[in-house]
């Protein structure tokens, strides 16, 4: 068994899915598993990740029988984890090879269930720039906004179990990390860019008003918050995002 299982959905992610695997293998923590889960990609996806498993047996390949998005392939791989932590890096994102290392290290030291880091935008024609977090976050902070990015959680299923995201389209990582954060709480992070989030003007997040849509509906579908509070906690959400 692994130390660290990472989930990695793949969607036609032939030009950045060798270096996000890169990023992984150059990790100072190398007892880990990386499941790669192609969601039916029509480029070369398929066929790159299948040449670097057959050089490195720590990558698990694997494909959904049509493309399901990114929350299904997630649960898929989670499916096949065997390791006690869970972490997670989409094709197109990178780490720092510190990355595993330090968050396993501060999720043995403080004994929480969950950790993330501060994480670096990079998007083409832009300058970088450097995500913040807190050093630790509750429930209540959380519904305010997601500060966790997806490329920078751990969790412990030593601790809780294996929890899968829900299934929408939109927010299903926010949605875990409240889940979790609800029943085993506080979360604990690095304040320091350990992660590269790597933005096209046809990601999910860059599509402003189809993400706060989906923010509320997770709101109140998902962690079941009443209309008001809802709408209170996106006013926030929102004033967040403004401001980072």
């Amino acid at each position: 068994m692994p130390t660290v299982s990472i989930l990695m959905p793949a969607y036609n992610a032939s030009t950045t899915i060798g270096s996000a695997i890169a990023s992984v293998q150059s990790q100072t923590e190398t007892d880990w598993t990386l499941h790669v889960i192609d969601d039916l990609s029509d480029d070369d996806t398929f066929s790159i990740v299948n040449a670097l498993a057959m050089k490195d047996p720590r990558i698990q390949l694997s494909r959904n029988p049509g493309p399901r998005g990114a929350a299904y392939a997630r649960n898929h791989g989670l499916d096949q984890a065997q390791g006690r932590y869970i972490a997670f890096l989409d094709a197109d994102d990178l780490w720092k090879p510190s990355k595993l290392t330090r968050q396993i290290a501060l999720l043995r030291q403080t004994g929480a269930v969950l950790s993330y880091c501060g994480f670096t935008r990079r998007r083409h024609g832009h300058p970088d720039t450097h995500v913040q977090v807190p050093e630790i976050l509750d429930y209540e902070t959380l519904l305010r906004g997601n500060i966790i990015g997806c490329l920078t959680a751990i969790y412990d299923t030593e601790r809780c179990g294996k929890i899968p995201m829900p299934l929408i389209h939109r927010r299903h990582d926010f949605a875990l990390w409240l889940t979790i954060l609800n029943h085993h709480g506080p979360a604990y992070g690095i304040n320091e860019p350990l992660a590269v989030l790597r933005m096209s003007a046809t990601s999910l997040s860059a599509n402003k008003v189809k993400a706060t849509y989906g923010t509320w509906r997770m709101y109140r579908d998902i962690i079941g918050l009443s209309i008001m509070a809802s709408t209170a906690n996106l006013c926030r959400h929102l004033f967040q995002r403004v401001f980072r």
